[in-house]
């Protein structure tokens, strides 16, 4: 800066005008050139501290996806069994005392439920927070965006089906069945405790309209979680193959 200010005053004693106006100009310039190649050394400094905060984003929501996907893999194996079962039990109305064997017995007493909790913590962050901005694929912005709904989508069906079992399956169930039968299937020693306890009355179970409707209705229900559950398994994959390009993987 000295040698700048000392070669104005040069100039300026010189009377050389134009030769200063001419300097003055090319000082503007470098001066200018220097403040833009600091904004442009800024800029990169932010990008790359961007897509260090953008990396670890798509990492944690990985391995979040990776864990809802094991889960919906295995709901969409119980809800498959489930629905075998309950068909079968369907097709046992009608039957003789006689008639019911032990698996039958069992299917209806055994409801077989499983509470299913999905992960939600980091998509959550992300679409509540500014971790949002951080994310520069339009693609991934609308899959980021739409999962939280999906999400519910799952969690509401879920909690239909829990009502079902909790609330009108298993309160039938115990109203005519002695779920002393559970236990002494698995245990020899149960048999004698069994035989003093009023005797279960499966085919009055069955006949029940209250459990007729209850059966029906987590039939139906689990019909719609099994197509909602097997959709968002879909989703969740699509999003952990873009994520994981996104990452080079």
């Amino acid at each position: 800066m000295k040698i700048f200010r000392k070669i104005r005053r040069t100039l300026l004693a010189s009377g050389k005008t134009k030769s200063y106006c001419m300097y003055a100009f090319g000082e503007i310039v470098l001066i200018v050139i220097g403040i833009l190649i600091a904004w442009k050394i800024n800029s990169l400094n932010e990008i790359r501290k961007n897509k260090i905060v953008e990396l670890k984003i798509y990492q944690t929501l990985i391995q979040e996806l990776d864990a809802n996907s094991k889960v919906l893999d295995s709901s969409i194996t119980n809800y498959t069994s489930n629905l075998k079962t309950i068909r079968t039990t369907i097709k046992s109305i009608g039957l003789k005392p006689e008639e019911f064997t032990d698996k039958i017995r069992e299917g209806i007493v055994n409801v077989n439920y499983k509470p299913v909790q999905l992960h939600n913590g980091a998509i959550n962050s992300i679409n509540s927070t500014n971790k949002f901005e951080f994310i520069e694929s339009v693609l991934l912005k609308d899959l980021i965006a739409s999962y939280p709904n999906e999400l519910d989508n799952f969690a509401t069906q879920e909690t239909k089906i829990k009502n079902i079992v909790i609330n009108r399956l298993q309160p039938a169930i115990e109203k005519h069945v002695s779920l002393i039968d559970i236990l002494s299937d698995r245990d020899l020693e149960y048999k004698r405790i069994q035989n003093i306890l009023e005797e279960s009355n499966y085919e009055e179970l069955l006949n029940s309209r209250d459990y007729q409707n209850a059966l029906v209705d987590r039939l139906l229900q689990t019909e719609n979680q099994l197509e909602i559950a097997k959709s968002l398994k879909e989703k969740t994959q699509i999003m952990a193959i873009k994520l994981n390009k996104e990452l080079g993987g």
